[in-house]
């Protein structure tokens, strides 16, 4: 296993990085509103885009201009989905790429862009590329925390991290940034992550890297269960480090390990932020008869109104989490279930325990909750991280638009 620790920058921490995020009015709370990130070095690029069939302009434009596997920048916006705007939703999208290309001077093609906001409103274009001007006179390589608070809408706080890695005597780091606290059930919603690196990375290999590490964190977590139309993970590798990440390598696995921990914290920090979440809960599902099952299991678990507001309500209530493991399709012998709550064995081989129900709720307030499920058919395991579903939840998205 490779040895690597946490470094502050988040997006900046890799060399030849850097960033902005500005206020161009884009949100009505007046927030900034506008990123950019860039390179200074031609960069790899790969990315990882929602499922949903109701896809928003910028994934359309960025799934293009990955193709050739390289980039220079990305350019953002909160405040604004541009999804479901039609071929003027379009037109802005490619024109978003345009005006940052021309103020970094770099190609069209090289630009990936990301929106994140209301859905089927028009883009307010001059606030945009007004925006855009702003950010890239202020990019600079400290502003790596400013750009995880321009690309937030409902998080109430930025999520960021950056790790650096030691190959062959050599520092290599690896920064990401993300947004997102409600519309969360990544298969691959609002959901919006970037991350860098500065290692050299061949694009056909920081696709399949990025595709794995994307499949055991960010595609193991879900809010509500809402895939959104603008779900997008990009990341770039400009090389600056000197390092060269090679098929199969002991550098690849050094890479592969620090990007699924990046990949990984900032998908928790997802769940922990959760539109009026009070916990992290982490859903351990074990004895599967595949990681499939496994994950289908806990997501069953993760996405049940009434496991997450009994979550809320501190309630032992147990038999919900049973019954969403049960209507979750995959097949179940109810005989052989074992669960455990905040360390509390509650059922063993299909038969309650007797527990103290009062010290089981107030392990529940902790601000991290864990749910183990034994299926007891198979040798295979997931993970899946969700929160609870408080009142603000549904105040939240009640009043989203108005």
């Amino acid at each position: 296993m490779a040895e690597f620790f946490e470094v502050p920058g988040a997006v900046c921490a890799p060399q030849g990085f850097r960033a902005a995020g500005v206020a161009a009015g884009i949100k009505p709370s007046g927030n900034p509103d506008v990123t950019l990130i860039v390179s200074d070095y031609p960069a790899s690029a790969a990315g990882v885009f929602t499922t949903n069939r109701v896809v928003a302009a910028p994934v359309i434009v960025s799934r293009e201009h990955l193709a050739g596997g390289a980039a220079r920048a990305i350019a953002i916006n909160a405040g604004n989905a541009n999804a479901c705007t039609g071929t003027q939703g379009m037109q802005d999208a490619r024109r978003m790429a345009q005006v940052a290309a021309q103020l970094l001077e770099v190609p069209v093609e090289q630009v990936l862009v990301a929106s994140t906001g209301i859905i089927g409103r028009p883009m307010p274009m001059d606030r945009l590329e007004a925006g855009l001007a702003l950010a890239a006179s202020e990019l600079s390589a400290e502003n790596g925390s400013q750009a995880a608070r321009s690309i937030m809408t409902t998080d109430t706080r930025p999520k960021e991290i950056a790790v650096e890695i030691t190959i062959d005597g050599v520092r290599v780091r690896i920064g990401g940034i993300c947004k997102g606290s409600g519309m969360i059930e990544p298969n691959m919603a609002t959901m919006l992550a970037f991350i860098t690196t500065d290692a050299e990375v061949w694009p056909e290999v920081l696709q399949s890297a990025l595709t794995s590490a994307v499949e055991r964190s960010f595609n193991c977590v879900t809010v509500d269960g809402d895939t959104s139309t603008n779900d997008s993970l990009l990341i770039l590798a400009n090389g600056a480090s000197g390092v060269r990440v090679t098929p199969d390598s002991p550098a690849h696995r050094a890479f592969c390990e620090g990007l699924l921990h990046v990949c990984t914290h900032l998908a928790k920090e997802l769940a922990r932020d959760g539109e009026g979440a009070t916990k992290l809960v982490e859903i351990q599902v074990h004895g599967a008869r595949s990681t499939s099952q496994a994950r289908t299991v806990g997501k069953s678990i993760a996405n049940s109104p009434l496991v997450k507001t009994a979550l809320y309500g501190n309630d032992p209530n147990w038999g919900r989490i049973l019954c969403a493991a049960g209507y979750s399709g995959v097949p179940i012998d109810q005989d052989r279930l074992a669960l455990t709550l905040c360390g509390y064995p509650l059922v063993r081989e299909g038969e309650p325990v007797e527990f103290d129900e009062a010290a089981v709720s107030q392990a529940m307030r902790e601000p991290e909750v864990l749910i183990l499920l034994d299926l007891g058919q198979g040798r295979y395991s997931s993970t899946v991280w969700t929160c609870d579903f408080s009142y603000d939840y549904v105040r939240i998205n009640a009043e989203y638009t108005t």
